[in-house]
Parts: C-alpha cells; structure tokens; sequence
C-alpha cells in the first residue's frame, strides 16, 4: 500500500533487528505499555506467523517505509481487530526520529485508514493517546478522530500518573 511518500508493508524477517531495537527501546515502553523487553527468539516467532491474517490473530503490523530514501522508519499497526462490530484499534510509531514531523505519521495514517475503511470494511477506528503526547494528539484530531474518554491516572510512569485519551474516528 503507498500513499505520497510511504509505503505500508508487510513485515520481513529482514526487519528482526529494527524491531528488536525499537520494542526494547525503554523510551517507547509508556506509549505500548511494556514494562519488559523482547528477545530476538519471541520477535523472530512473531515474525515467522505475521502470514497469519487479520481475520485470525485479531491484528496487524505493517512497517512503514519512506520511498525516496528506501529506508523503514516505523510500523503502524491494527489491534483489537474486531469483525463483528466492524471496529479496531490503531497505533503508529515514527521510530526514525529524522523523519519526525515531516508528515509521514500523516500519509501513513491516511493510507491505514483508507484500507480500513475501504478493505476491511470497517465501521470505526479507535486510538488511546497519553495526555502528554502531544504529537499524536495533533496527528489523530488533524484526521478527523474525536476524544470521546479520558481513563484517569490510567498510566504509571516515574514521575506519577498519566491520563490516556480515547479517540474515535467513525467511517460514515
């Protein structure tokens, strides 16, 4: 899947070290509410069933890569994937941080929710963003995703709790 500059792909066993790097990158673990690190056997079994399809494992990883420069900068993924009530949750990282604030958060999330919406056919997106996050606050308003809840003190971090935000977006 390509949109602009990106493209949404599949994940590789090529990919094994960048996801090694970046799941056990402590400073990523508030965002995705990981409080140990993976090794490389556990990421290598993930990727060796990432052939499984949505419809069994209820989710999906795509890598995120920038086209001119031929090189992954992030993943998006779909958690939660619920066919029955036509729902799923979303979740996007820039791990790159070169690539940080040039809109490819923006163009990726676009193309994931065309196919959502359009593919899979679903009737809504959801997203739960950390107060404190105020990147993916602007990138999820900036398409359309509205804050409908706020779980109080709903994370432990060093310096105390942090309120998480729901957002959803409904394909109407």
């Amino acid at each position: 899947m390509k949109y602009e500059k990106i493209r949404l792909r599949a994940i590789e066993p090529e990919d094994l070290e960048l996801l090694y790097e970046w799941e056990n990158s402590g400073s990523y673990w508030v965002i995705s509410n990981t409080v140990s690190p993976f090794s490389r056997f556990t990421l290598k079994r993930y990727i060796e069933n990432s052939h499984r399809n949505i419809y069994e494992t209820g989710q999906l990883r795509l890598m995120i890569d920038q086209i001119e420069d031929n090189l992954t900068i992030g993943t998006i993924d779909i958690f939660e994937f619920d066919p029955f009530h036509k729902r799923a949750g979303i979740g996007i990282l820039i791990a790159n941080e070169a690539y940080r604030r040039k809109g490819y958060a923006s163009m990726s999330l676009i193309c994931l929710i065309n196919y959502c919406f359009k593919t899979l056919q679903l009737h809504q997106l959801f997203c739960n963003i950390l107060s404190t996050n105020r990147e993916s606050l602007e990138l999820f308003k900036k398409h359309g995703f509205i804050q409908t809840g706020i779980k109080k003190d709903w994370i432990l971090t060093y310096e105390g709790y942090i309120d998480e935000y729901v957002f959803q977006l409904i394909n109407e």
